[in-house]
């Protein structure tokens, strides 16, 4: 029975590939805020706390990523203005992190691309304050010296279906409902 059960568990590894764990990443996003006399905007960075890429041969397989919603940080504004957009990103107006911590992504499927930029498009599912929804972007993906590395193009998805659903309380101003992010991860 044992000998059945190790056969299985290193079939099952060469069949699915190998997991590499991400030793870098840097996750940029962007919101912007609308008025009638003028946009704005705001950004910042987000820790992914832990991760990995499935590999099979030299190709992406699967993988899964988890985002540390407590790091949430604007970076185009400082001192008080920062910590003010920190707590509001953090809130329940927005992510409300001390109910849900962590955001994750999980790689469903990657497809080739004929893009010289962005040879892959990167598929898979979000899950924000719970809720899930499916989420593609183009992305390049490398493979050298035992790393990949996969750098996405700017995309955007929707936080309305996350429940994350803040609305101005000021009458000629809304906060757009599209957040713009781009993903870079290293793993070996």
């Amino acid at each position: 029975m044992k000998k059945i059960f190790i056969l299985a568990v290193l079939a099952s590894g060469l069949a699915f590939g190998q997991a590499k764990k991400v030793v870098s990443s840097d996750v940029h996003w962007w919101g912007y805020k609308v008025a009638k006399s003028q946009a704005s905007s705001h950004d910042g960075t987000i820790t992914v706390k832990s991760g990995n890429i499935v590999m099979k041969g030299n190709e992406i397989a699967g993988g899964s990523f988890v985002l540390d919603m407590n790091s949430i940080n604007a970076t185009d504004v400082s001192g008080e203005t920062q910590g003010k957009l920190n707590g509001h990103l953090k809130n329940g107006d927005f992510f409300e992190v001390e109910k849900f911590p962590t955001a994750t992504f999980k790689i469903t499927s990657v497809k080739k691309n004929n893009d010289k930029m962005y040879n892959r498009t990167i598929n898979g599912d979000l899950t924000v304050k719970g809720k899930t929804n499916p989420v593609s972007f183009p992305a390049n993906v490398t493979v050298k010296g035992g790393v990949v590395t996969l750098t996405s193009d700017k995309f955007s998805f929707d936080r309305q279906k996350f429940d994350v659903a803040y609305k101005s309380s000021m009458k000629d101003v809304f906060v757009k409902d599209e957040i713009e992010m781009t993903v870079k991860v290293s793993a070996k």
